[in-house]
């Protein structure tokens, strides 16, 4: 515990170059000045005060000068800018008011800290996101080509990016010799990306043998989800333990309804779409593999062998559960269409991978949900 009449809370307003600080203590600003961007001068400042908690907002300059100062033995956190509290009609905006509102925020306990994650797995998880980077570049280099053929009068055949397609593109040749060269232009950038994706993906297996691997092979039990989306899952969440029930989960990557309640009138709406925008793409993705009836075929059979039996029993559980809102919804005669107004319930909160945002849930809004998520039991197994 600190005491706030004796501890000094200090805010840092970090940028590329400097670092504004501001030190308060029981609501008297000690000290404002400018820093340039250095480990060492930073806590050479901190230093000055016996008893001192620092902390500055989560952005582009990384968790760096966080676990610098936390080897040093100086408590220091990294927080969300979007949970920092902002005033209504505060429209001036500086960097001694910022450091000088974390300040006084820490000071307060209104700060919500993030998980900083270790060197190797921030180092996993850039290589996930450098794969993810390289898949958007890919559609934009297929939208790209695809369009330049479609203005010239040629659609391209099949409905997927497949070697026959490729093939036709090969022998496509064009009048003017300004359309082939950019025709080969877009085709090369096309082959490019596709030979990068390759390589990560390799280099993503390589990662999830050590020391993932029984985590990855855990989640790789559960349909729709293979190495990729697994080893995603494990570097974009970090550690587990920190969610209790599957609703933390839920609510860490937004997959919870949107709520304006008042009196006894309660609203929910659509999702918040806050957090982690990566893991509720797979988490959605993934579960749209429930649409079918659950099985366990050859491939998710091989991904299953050699797994404990209740690690394989909870994943086939998962589908199950999964596949209900979808049963109970063709019986209905509703067809499972993305609604603006769909609302997961306490149902699909449960499930992390569940249909959420996609298909709607028969429970009513206000039931609550006490069963703990399939995904969240099978994450805690211990070999």
């Amino acid at each position: 515990m600190y005491d706030s009449t004796t501890t000094v809370t200090v805010g840092l307003d970090v940028h590329a170059s400097s670092v504004r600080l501001a030190a308060v203590r029981a609501d008297e600003l000690l000290e404002e000045r400018t820093l340039p961007y250095d480990h060492e001068a930073v806590e050479q400042v901190l230093r000055c005060w016996p008893m001192v908690r620092c902390c500055y907002e989560a952005g582009p300059t990384g968790f760096g000068l966080q676990r610098h100062l936390v080897e040093r033995g100086i408590d220091c956190q990294v927080v969300a800018p979007g949970l920092v509290p902002q005033r209504p009609g505060d429209r001036v905006k500086t960097d001694s008011r910022d450091a000088r509102k974390l300040a006084r925020l820490l000071a307060g306990g209104l700060l919500e800290p993030i998980h900083v994650p270790s060197r190797e797995l921030e180092a996993a998880r850039d290589l996930v996101r450098a794969r993810e980077d390289a898949r958007l570049d890919r559609m934009r280099d297929r939208h790209r080509l695809s369009k330049f053929c479609l203005r010239h009068g040629r659609r391209l055949p099949t409905s997927s990016w497949t070697i026959v397609r490729r093939k036709w593109l090969s022998e496509q040749r064009f009048e003017f010799a300004a359309q082939q060269i950019t025709f080969d232009t877009y085709v090369h950038a096309v082959d490019l990306v596709d030979a990068r994706i390759e390589a990560l993906e390799r280099a993503i297996r390589e990662t999830a043998e050590e020391p993932w691997r029984a985590l990855v092979a855990r989640l790789r039990c559960l349909r729709g989800i293979d190495t990729l989306t697994a080893l995603a899952l494990v570097t974009e969440i970090g550690d587990f333990d920190r969610f209790k029930t599957a609703e933390q989960l839920m609510a860490f990557v937004g997959l919870v309804p949107s709520e304006h309640s008042s009196g006894e009138q309660r609203r929910q709406g659509s999702i918040t779409k806050v957090g982690n925008a990566h893991v509720r793409r797979l988490l959605v993705e993934s579960a749209w593999h429930a649409r079918r009836r659950p099985k366990v075929g050859y491939e998710l059979a091989r991904r299953q062998r050699g797994q404990d039996a209740a690690v394989i029993e909870r994943a086939w559980r998962c589908q199950q559960r999964l596949r209900a809102p979808v049963t109970r919804d063709l019986r209905q005669r509703q067809l499972p269409t993305v609604s603006s107004h769909a609302v997961p319930t306490g149902e699909c909160q449960s499930d992390p991978p569940s249909l959420l945002r996609t298909l709607r849930c028969s429970r009513s809004r206000g039931s609550p949900s006490t069963q703990t998520g399939p995904l969240d039991l099978l994450l805690h197994v211990r070999p």
